[in-house]
């Protein structure tokens, strides 16, 4: 079917999104599934780091998880920071038909939000010993989408409101 490749920071809301969007394409009539980067990283290949290289890997992995699934037709939300423009192109080219959907969402409010505290370990002291020191967006890179299918603000918008409209734009690609 197709292959949502959510793309954003940390907290910006990729997998909240999916599984809301999930719920309301199945209603649809869709079958419908969701690959959440943090989850699968750690039950499937807990050998890949945070490394550039490993990063890509990682997105490699799960987007051929997702196309298999499409080839079953199942709509795929891929949720992962997927830092990488070069990585985004390289799925979207491998697989046709793949959406990008980034989701996004300002620093100030994803500090504020912090669910899994990783940007207070992000802005600690360069010498303290609980240091993140490759969190993205903050002292790792992260290139946004140069032309996303859909943007959504998730800083300006409820939940409801970027599930709107991101089940709305999918429905108009969906077949």
């Amino acid at each position: 079917m197709v292959l949502i490749q959510l793309t954003g920071l940390s907290g910006a809301g990729k997998t909240t999104l999916a599984q809301r969007a999930k719920v309301q394409l199945e209603k649809h009539g869709y079958a419908v599934d969701v690959l959440d980067a943090d989850v699968l990283r750690q039950k499937l290949w807990p050998e890949l780091t945070y490394s550039a290289a490993h990063r890509q890997e990682n997105i490699r992995r799960l987007a051929f998880l997702g196309h298999l699934l499409c080839r079953r037709n199942v709509v795929v939300f891929l949720a992962a920071i997927n830092p990488y423009e070069a990585t985004r192109a390289e799925v979207a080219a491998q697989y046709p038909g793949t959406q990008t959907v980034y989701v996004c969402c300002d620093l100030p409010t994803l500090i504020e939000r912090d669910t899994k505290g990783l940007y207070a370990r992000a802005l600690l002291p360069d010498n303290h010993p609980n240091k993140l020191a490759n969190l993205t967006g903050v002292n790792d890179p992260y290139e946004p989408p140069l032309h996303p299918d859909l943007t959504l603000y998730t800083a300006r918008q409820t939940e409801a409101q970027s599930t709107e409209q991101l089940v709305t734009y999918l429905l108009t690609v969906l077949p």
